[in-house]
């Protein structure tokens, strides 16, 4: 086991973290407790503030973490992750970003069921909801596991999932005091946390190599021992027809999963406007743009000074590979304070995620479907939150701890898998198409989720996957257990496409009509934001 740092120093600079930003939520959060703070912050915040809490919201361990890990380990397929997530903010910018703002009021269900039948399809919405926000807890809880594995010297599962289980009760913490407001700042502040340390980190790699980002592409070469194709495409997916699938199904899950990402299209609700929305997506892009050039100099520089072999013994895998590259730059202190980034990046993401399931939840499940949207005081339905934030951290740990050792840029990509083959098409189908009718948002949502569930479960990412020592890659840590019949490792290529076609053919297929004044309606509002503040209550 690699042991770097001073666990102490690692634990005071974690708790500093940890109080610093729990001091905020208690400052800001006061005030009202109505359902509109709560889910939306009041809607209180300008373009530019939000932009900088979706990079917060967006830029999570998975960025930081995995895409480091993957780039020094896979080299140029790595950095592949960090196009796919990028391009896909120009989808959300120019398809749905201002026309959610001004048909929603605070979750992804509010668009879809404006002018289809509303129990029915806030139900297929919120279940669609809460896997895809499983799937990102996954990946946060696992990426939580393998840093403080790797920082405090913790080995072994139970020492790690009880590491886990601390980061969920922080992560509730912070919903449950500060709701959507509290989240919104500590996502701010870690943004600008998270883009000074690796700024940091890409000037001081650089300058070890003469600010010639050549020589530290060379020397990552020559640590590898993939020597040069590490520099070129193909390594991780140019190995077989079977992997170029692999990468195409990548892509498609990760350029089209961000707009149906539910806790990224909340983001949209807590600006006042339109345009306010807009503006967050343009400084959002422009954030994570530049975030995700500099993870391809600590990538690459980890390769050329930690090594793969180093970060690879590591405990935590490829995800180890930024935090052991900031101990070779800085010693104790400097990866006390990266680490100390890196889990408040964490507890920041699972906020969001967490009140974002919540709030589908409560607002859709309890208030809209079982209630009927009669009779629910906007106190009842927060609380109702809060109780269901409480079982949704205490999934959220149970499922950290089987995920843990995971790569969680792979991780996150299976949610954007979820999101593009079950949200998207019903999204871009009831912003777009008139003939749109219920049963094709039915078949949509629960077609494209439940096969991309179902191909997930039977890929080599739950059973069969082994490495050269013939140790298991896959969830289920028994080699010997293998019922993968799916070859992929993400489902997208077959789950998205489906998700479109299954929307198409449920909508011709039925006799329902569409109205042609809620359409219209719904385009108004879509254009103007004229009513959006009651459209949950037509």
């Amino acid at each position: 086991m690699t042991d770097i740092g001073n666990p102490w120093i690692n634990i005071g600079v974690f708790v500093l973290f940890v109080v610093g930003t729990l001091g905020i939520v208690l400052r800001v959060a006061r005030g009202g407790r109505s359902a509109e703070d709560f889910y939306a912050g009041g809607r209180s915040f300008s373009g530019r503030q939000n932009g900088l809490a979706i990079a917060g919201d967006y830029l999570s361990a998975a960025s930081f973490l995995g895409i480091a890990g993957a780039i020094a380990i896979n080299g140029y397929d790595g950095f592949l992750y960090s196009i796919g997530f990028l391009v896909a903010w120009l989808v959300a910018l120019l398809l749905v970003a201002e026309l959610l703002r001004n048909t929603g009021r605070f979750t992804m269900a509010d668009v879809l069921s404006f002018r289809l039948r509303q129990r029915p399809v806030r139900m297929a919405a919120a279940l669609s909801t809460l896997a895809v926000s499983f799937f990102y807890l996954l990946a946060q809880m696992a990426g939580a596991g393998g840093l403080v594995a790797l920082l405090l010297g913790v080995d072994g599962r139970v020492a790690q999932s009880l590491v886990i289980a601390v980061v969920g009760v922080v992560m509730l913490a912070y919903v449950l005091v500060g709701g959507m407001k509290g989240t919104t700042w500590v996502q701010m502040v870690k943004a600008v946390l998270l883009i000074a340390g690796t700024l940091i980190m890409t000037v001081w790699v650089l300058a070890l190599y003469g600010f010639d980002f050549g020589g530290v592409l060379q020397a990552a070469a020559a640590k590898s021992p993939h020597g040069d194709a590490m520099l070129s495409p193909g390594l991780q997916y140019g190995k077989s027809t079977l992997t170029q699938l692999d990468f195409v199904s990548l892509a498609l899950a990760l350029v089209l999963g961000t707009a149906g990402l539910p806790h990224v299209l909340m983001r949209f609700y807590t600006v006042p406007t339109s345009k306010e929305a807009r503006r967050s997506v343009v400084w959002a892009i422009w954030l994570i743009g530049g975030f995700y050039l500099l993870t391809l100099v600590i990538g690459f520089g980890a390769a050329a000074i930690v090594g793969p072999e180093r970060i690879l013994a590591a405990p935590g895998r490829a995800n180890s590979a930024a935090p052991l590259l900031a101990f070779e730059l800085g010693g104790e202190v400097f990866l006390a304070v990266i680490a100390g980034v890196a889990f408040a990046t964490i507890l920041a993401v699972v906020a969001g995620l967490t009140i974002t399931a919540s709030a589908s939840f409560a607002h859709d499940i309890y208030t809209n479907v079982i209630k009927h949207g009669q009779s629910v005081s906007q106190a009842e339905e927060v609380r109702v939150a809060r109780i269901a934030a409480l079982a949704i951290g205490a999934v959220a740990i149970v499922g950290g701890i089987l995920a843990n050792g995971q790569n969680i840029a792979f991780l996150v990509a299976l949610a954007f898998a979820v999101a593009a083959s079950a949200n998207l098409p019903t999204i871009l189908y009831s912003l777009f198409w008139k003939r749109f009718n219920t049963r094709g948002a039915l078949w949509s949502m629960y077609g494209g989720l439940g096969s991309a569930l179902v191909l997930i479960l039977f890929s080599p990412v739950v059973s069969g996957k082994v490495d050269a020592s013939g140790k298991s890659l896959s969830m289920i840590t028994d080699p010997n257990i293998d019922f993968s019949i799916f070859p992929l490792d993400n489902p997208g290529i077959i789950s998205i496409p489906l998700g479109f076609f299954l929307g198409w053919l449920g909508t011709i297929t039925s006799s329902e009509a569409s109205s042609r004044e809620k359409f219209a309606e719904f385009e108004v509002r879509s254009l103007t934001g004229a009513g959006a503040e009651e459209a949950t209550e037509h």
